[in-house]
């Protein structure tokens, strides 16, 4: 077997949002029209909130995955998705700078392929130099537009994976990479040209056998072939398709044992697109013992395969929320409707108060980028007082120093709810808008939207985090505007 440097996975974190969309009620909406997909009717899939979207997403995941320590060492951000919210502005650096990582790091997008997340980790691996003690960190994130009706809108899912990788310098590997084995072959299962909204799907029997049992199986046997591993030696198996069976299949074809087969999520979460390789992956992480072989498969216009071992550091790791986290903090949604109009497929009233020019100053929004997109604010370094946004002027009364005040991180500092409104005049997509008053702990406080809460349980005193959310949509000029928001802590 070819030797290589020992690089690998240091940590991981993920992002499924809270709201559940039960699958029966896109079931009994659409079986008048097509009642075939009643057999699809089972389980719930992942649904993003309104001001969710792949990079939002993204950052919940990096977030689960860094702590605000472990940022300084990242020095590549490579962020893979199909439905970036920008063509043109590079989507990594905003998802660099809401995590406020350094300005001297190299940021890339990773696009055009559902093997995107595979092919972004394995570049951040293979790219990593055995004489830094840096690492690199690999986001994965999409949120898909699916026709109503249609399979896909059934299947489908929205999540986010992040995954830390380092040289085992002074880096605890949880994973070692053993090796990979790509190959790019345009076969062209589905497709979505860059003026569309939707995929458009060939015939699901020619992609099941032509694409997915020839070409994994491929990839798989080559991967096996280059590292030396026999089949038998595979602990996990991770093919992240829907397609009942086909796993299976793969796996019988090529002696693999059939108890292997990772979950693909389909029941309580749906395809997560470019992420979901990786959420399995995680998913698998949070339960491996140590020398657990784990073999994973990215599949679109080719296949990325790949082969970890788990070293004894994986039990050692401290898990954050993970796959299991993220999928137990839920809300069951049944309201269709309320799907549809979240994801821009239904034009709904939205009343004068929704009429508003809403351009955002790009001058403005570089200036501040630091308070804006990567929520810093400040603490003075005569009196120790915190505050946010930071100011020329200290905001104690007993101190008043001007230009005293250093950067201070409140992304990932406790919070509680001081004061709260529920206003059902103002323009929400998600009515009644609730805001208010928010006290962190340390001290600073801020006036703030509220997000992903019901106005039955806001109360004085409630715990809250805040979270990375879309604060406008210009749909004049197609700009969307971040800012952070409270959310429930549980």
């Amino acid at each position: 077997m070819e030797t290589h440097k020992m690089v690998g996975i240091t940590g991981f974190g993920a992002y499924i949002p809270k709201l559940r969309l039960k699958r029966e009620s896109i079931v009994d909406a659409n079986k008048w029209l097509n009642p075939g997909i009643a057999s699809l009717a089972k389980g719930e899939r992942s649904m993003s909130n309104w001001d969710e979207d792949p990079i939002t997403l993204g950052v919940e995941a990096a977030r689960d995955c860094l702590s605000i320590n472990e940022r300084s060492l990242i020095e590549n951000i490579y962020f893979a998705s199909t439905t970036n919210p920008f063509a043109d502005r590079q989507n990594a650096a905003i998802v660099a700078t809401a995590l406020s990582l350094n300005s001297n790091i190299m940021a890339m997008d990773v696009t055009g392929s559902q093997r995107s997340g595979t092919t972004a980790l394995i570049s951040a691996l293979t790219s990593l130099d055995n004489n830094s003690d840096n690492e690199k960190l690999c986001i994965a994130a999409d949120k898909r537009l699916t026709r109503p009706g249609s399979t896909q809108e059934l299947t489908y899912g929205d999540g986010a994976a992040a995954l830390r990788v380092g040289n085992g310098n002074n880096n605890e590997i949880i994973a070692d990479l053993i090796d990979f084995y790509s190959f790019t072959d345009d076969f062209v299962d589905h497709y979505r040209p860059a003026n569309r909204k939707f995929d458009y799907y060939w015939e699901e029997r020619w992609i099941r056998q032509e694409g997915h049992i020839k070409l994994i199986s491929n990839a798989i046997i080559n991967l096996l072939e280059k590292t030396n591993v026999p089949a038998e030696e595979i602990d996990h198996l991770i093919i992240p398709v829907i397609s009942r069976g086909t796993p299976q299949v793969i796996a019988k074809n090529l002696s693999i044992n059939p108890e292997t087969i990772t979950d693909n999520m389909q029941i309580n979460c749906g395809d997560t697109g470019v992420a979901h390789p990786l959420i399995m992956l995680i998913s698998v992480l949070e339960k491996a013992k140590p020398g657990e072989k784990i073999l994973v498969c990215g599949f679109g216009q080719g296949v990325d395969t790949f082969l970890l071992e788990t070293s004894k550091e994986i039990t050692r790791y401290q898990k954050n929320n993970g796959v299991v986290g993220t999928l137990l903090r839920r809300r069951t949604e049944t309201n269709y409707i309320k799907f549809l109009s979240f994801n821009g497929l239904i034009d709904m009233e939205r009343g004068m108060r929704a009429e508003q020019d809403k351009q955002t100053a790009l001058t403005t929004l570089y200036r501040n980028r630091s308070f804006l997109l990567g929520f810093n604010g400040g603490k003075c370094t005569k009196c120790g007082t915190a505050q946010i946004p930071k100011t020329k002027i200290c905001v104690n009364p007993n101190c008043g120093s001007h230009d005293s005040q250093l950067d201070e991180s409140f992304s990932e500092k406790k919070a509680t709810i001081m004061s709260w409104t529920s206003d059902q005049l103002a323009y929400s997509l998600d009515p009644p808008a609730h805001y208010g008053m928010v006290q962190f702990e340390g001290g600073g406080r801020l006036m703030t939207d509220f997000t992903d809460i019901e106005h039955d349980e806001i109360k004085v005193d409630m715990p809250i985090r805040m979270v990375f959310r879309i604060k406008d949509l210009d749909e004049q000029r197609g700009f969307v505007r971040y800012f952070w928001k409270a959310s429930p802590a549980k």
